[in-house]
């Protein structure tokens, strides 16, 4: 595909936020151009009067943010489809505000569509993917498909943490599941 020069912003949530910016990017490194540019990982949709949240504040689940990794993508070179997709093989998306051990609210599977047709994607491949993987197996994806809200930046040392301390902490759920 050509590239256009556009480029549009994924937002995810599904659990501890240095896993799944270190899934997404051993899978899409920038520097290999399959089209994620730049990620990095923060809070979102959290109450709006929680401006400016600090790690410690989200970990108390008194926010309501979530964990989330904001990705910079070309979509002439990755289709959000596609990132939707890899969002769902890389967690699981059947437990409620849960991931392995971590457990609160700011571990919650939420998708954070930017576009209306971002949500039209978003619920179908929430569909494709629920009647293919779990409907088998008897599970429910209960992610949460929301519109995208005020962002913050993680602290520094979060970013890209997995990369500078992989000897760090990573969710056993953080993993392709197929």
């Amino acid at each position: 595909m050509p590239a256009t020069g556009q480029t549009e912003t994924a937002t995810f949530a599904a659990g501890c936020f240095w896993g799944v910016e270190h899934i997404f990017l051993r899978h899409y490194p920038p520097a290999q151009d399959k089209g994620v540019l730049k990620t990095a990982v923060g809070y979102t949709g959290g109450k709006e009067e929680a401006t400016d949240p600090s790690y410690k504040q989200v970990c108390t689940g008194t926010t309501d943010h979530a964990e989330a990794l904001k990705i910079e993508f070309d979509p002439a070179k990755v289709s959000y489809d596609e990132l939707v997709e890899f969002f769902y093989r890389t967690h699981d998306p059947t437990t409620v505000n849960r991931q392995g051990a971590d457990t609160g609210t700011q571990y919650r599977s939420a998708i954070f569509y930017h576009s209306s047709e971002q949500r039209s994607i978003a619920e179908r491949v929430t569909e494709e993917v629920q009647k293919k993987h779990f409907d088998p197996v008897g599970k429910k994806i209960v992610t949460q498909i929301l519109p995208a809200s005020r962002w913050y930046d993680a602290e520094e040392y979060h970013q890209l943490y997995l990369f500078k301390n992989p000897s760090g902490y990573q969710c056993p759920t953080h993993r392709l599941n197929w």
